[in-house]
Parts: C-alpha cells; sequence; structure tokens
C-alpha cells in the first residue's frame, strides 16, 4: 500500500487536493504541498488546519519548489517520503515531474496533458507528442503513471469506458459537454490559469469524426443542449485531450468535445485575440522592455482562485454516448452536476476547481490501495471504472444517468464490493 501524498501546485485545484488529501488521510497518509511560492502553500497548509479536514492526525507541511527542476523534485520526493504525487501544477511541468516519479518509483498523476511552453495548440495526436513516448520507461520502472485524471479528461473517460462496457454493444459517437452555468460576478476572468486557457483556443479546432481529425476554427461550431439542472445552454465545439485517448483506446468512430461559452466570454476573447494580446511571441514597448502580450493579460485578469468566494451557480458536465445495445439503438447520458457555493464552503474553492480536483484524489486513493496501482503509464479509460466512479460517489461527485423520461443517480455498493447498479 502506497502512502504520503506530494501535491504539486498552489492554485485552486491544488486547494481541493489538499483539502480532499486530508479528508481520507488514513488512506493516503501525510500531505506535502510544494511551489514555486511558498506563502501559497502555507496558506493552504493553514486552512486545511482551520476547517479540520484532517480525518486522522497527521502531517500537512508546505515546501518552496521549482518543479521544472527534476533534481529538485526528486530529492524533496525522497526527503518526504512520499509514494504519490498529484500534479496539478501548470502543465508545462507535466514531463518534469514524471521524470523526478520515474527516478523516485512514485506514483504519477496529473490532470491534463503536457504543454510545451513555445509551442501553442500543437496538432493530434496529443497524448503521443510527449506521454504516450514514455509508456515503456514507466513499464520498465514499475512506475504508475495515470495520465488526465480530472473531471475532463478524466472522469469523463471513466463515462466513456462505463458506457462501452455496461450500456452498448455498439458505441457510434461520444459528445462530451461541459457547462458552467455558475456566475462569478467579474467583469470577465477565467476559472484556470488564463494562460492555458487561452493558449486552448487561440489555435484549430481538432475533434474525431468519421475515424478522422476533423479540424475546425474556435467558436465556428455550435450546439445547444436541454441539459439536466443546468437548461438550455449553448456551446462550441473545442479540441481537448480526451478526444485522442477516448478515440484511439476506446475505438469510437466520433468523439467530439463541446464546452459553453457565453457571448460576453466570446466577444472580449475575440477583441484580445484580434489585437494580437494573446501571443506568447514577446514585443517590445516604446520604452523598449520586452513584454509577452499573453502573460501581460495574465497579470491584469483576476486570479482564478480568488473568483471562489463570490461564485454562485452549478457546473453540468457529462458524455452523451449514443450506439447500438441488443439490436436497437441507444442514447444515454453519463453526468455529474456539482455546486459552486457548496464546494466553497466545503474546500474554499469553486465548482469548476472542485471537479477538476476531487478525481485526481480519487485516483490516488485507488492507486494507495492497489486497484489502481498498475505498474506502468495508463490513461483513465483504460482502468476499471466502476472503482473510481464508487470512490468519487462517496467523496463528493456522485453519477447521474439520464436515459429518456428516466434520471438517475447510480448507486454503488460497499468499497469492499466490486460492481454498480448500472442499467
Amino acid at each position: 500500500m502506497k502512502k504520503n501524498v506530494l501535491i504539486i501546485g498552489a492554485g485552486g485545484v491544488a486547494q481541493v487536493v489538499a483539502h480532499k488529501c486530508a479528508q481520507n488521510n488514513d488512506v493516503l497518509g501525510d500531505i506535502h504541498i510544494a511551489s514555486r511560492t511558498l506563502a501559497k502553500c502555507q496558506r493552504m497548509a493553514e486552512s486545511v488546519r482551520e476547517k479540520n479536514s484532517l480525518k486522522v492526525a497527521g502531517k500537512v507541511e508546505a515546501h518552496q519548489l521549482d518543479a521544472m527542476d527534476v533534481a529538485a523534485t526528486k530529492a524533496l520526493i525522497e526527503r518526504t517520503g512520499c509514494a504519490i504525487v498529484i500534479n496539478v501544477g501548470s502543465a508545462f511541468l507535466n514531463m518534469s515531474v514524471m521524470s523526478a516519479c520515474i527516478e523516485t518509483g512514485a506514483a504519477y498523476i496529473d490532470t491534463a496533458i503536457h504543454e510545451d511552453p513555445a509551442k501553442v495548440c500543437e496538432t493530434p495526436p496529443w497524448y503521443a507528442n510527449y506521454e504516450w513516448k514514455r509508456r515503456a520507461e514507466c513499464e520498465k520502472a514499475g512506475v504508475t503513471a495515470i495520465l488526465g485524471a480530472g473531471f475532463d479528461p478524466g472522469v469523463v473517460n471513466a463515462y466513456a469506458r462505463l458506457a462501452v462496457d455496461s450500456y452498448f454493444d455498439r458505441v457510434d459517437e461520444i459528445d462530451i459537454i461541459d457547462i458552467n452555468a455558475g456566475s462569478h460576478g467579474r467583469y470577465f476572468a477565467t476559472n484556470f490559469d488564463p494562460e492555458i486557457n487561452f493558449r486552448e483556443f487561440t489555435g484549430r479546432v481538432w475533434s474525431w469524426q468519421d475515424n478522422k481529425w476533423t479540424q475546425n476554427k474556435m467558436f465556428e461550431v455550435r450546439k445547444d443542449w436541454d441539459l439536466p439542472v443546468v437548461g438550455k445552454s449553448q456551446s462550441y465545439l473545442t479540441g481537448h485531450d480526451e478526444v485522442h485517448s477516448l478515440s484511439q483506446n476506446l475505438g469510437v468512430p466520433n468523439v467530439r468535445f463541446w464546452m459553453g461559452f457565453g457571448d460576453h466570454y466570446i466577444n472580449v476573447f475575440t477583441v484580445l485575440n484580434s489585437l494580437g494580446l494573446l501571443s506568447e511571441q514577446p514585443v517590445k514597448t516604446a520604452e523598449g522592455q520586452e513584454v509577452v502580450p499573453l502573460k501581460v493579460v495574465k497579470a491584469v485578469l483576476p486570479d482564478p482562485s480568488s473568483l471562489a468566494p463570490d461564485y454562485t451557480g452549478k457546473t453540468c458536465i457529462g458524455d452523451l454516448v449514443k450506439g447500438e445495445k441488443d439490436g436497437k439503438a441507444r442514447e444515454v447520458f453519463i453526468y455529474n452536476v456539482a455546486d459552486h457555493r457548496q464546494a466553497y464552503e466545503e474546500v474554499g474553492s469553486q465548482g469548476i476547481s472542485y471537479t477538476a480536483g476531487v478525481p485526481a484524489v480519487a485516483a490516488a486513493m485507488l492507486v494507495a490501495t492497489g486497484e489502481w496501482d498498475v505498474k506502468k503509464m495508463a490513461n483513465v479509460e483504460d482502468l476499471p471504472p466502476l472503482p473510481f466512479l464508487a470512490v468519487l460517489d462517496r467523496i463528493g461527485l456522485p453519477t447521474w444517468v439520464r436515459e429518456g423520461e428516466r434520471d438517475e443517480r447510480l448507486t454503488f455498493p460497499e468499497p469492499s464490493a466490486k460492481a454498480a447498479r448500472v442499467a
């Protein structure tokens, strides 16, 4: 059984991970939080203590770390005795942190695909550009590396696996729908690091259709949905990590990702992009100072973690899956609804961070108990979904299934049992 967790990152998602690890430290052991800014880690550790989040007596310690420094990360893993590393820092860190895990034998978990700071909106195949090239390295070292264990990617991958295993004989389409119907009350802000957020939307949109990659412009393809709880919502076809892994690992001919955007967001984004303010290329000011426009925009926007106290409303994220069962067409929506206010009251973060952070902790718990400690690299859909969804159900993210007029929460047996009730 693996014990002791190192959390890399100090943003809103890391805040969720710290609290959820504390709530389950009887399984996970000591908690260590590390980022470049020690004060942020210290505030997070103090927040865990203030909310009495620790389930049993244990350590919650803060550390200063440049996680791009593999030797420093390796040294911290060894010094703290951490057997599991949850990487919820910048997507630029993935390969460095993974290297430290491979060298120390610690399990590695992240929530988003690796990005090269010098490359924006890389073309598919995304996981094959970096992570999957290291599969053999992980397996040789006997290191468990779970990729994309957030919500999307992550939980939606488990939903897709569940659909393939339990609801369909043949799956033809998976539409992943991510709607944030909440409001933070600011004129304009992003729910995650603005630099990562904007980089995702400044290039081409890629989807998997008819067993091949299809490209569109951002905000070119719109689709409106009538979803549980959040109601009628507009969304746009967007490229996303799990489109690649699901299409390849599950062999589904059509995999698309739809993200909700309001007209105000689109208008502001379009102006910033048209003016060149979302460029990652340095420019010189009239005074001769070199600046990166995207980093300037990031500096003037609200810190995403600061949005949590005023956030209201709910999110709805899930998989609309179409295919065939027993010779008949079938359509099922597997989803979760999260509440911003409830998330803040529990862990001090908004609902978007909550949905990203809780699954990483669920994955860590399954690694700790051995159920997901597979000693190799895996995407979430490569792993059994029922244990994951059962843990999520217990720690804050229940799964619902809507089919026709029926809309009900999945129920799971006690942790010792191996199956959930599925249709």
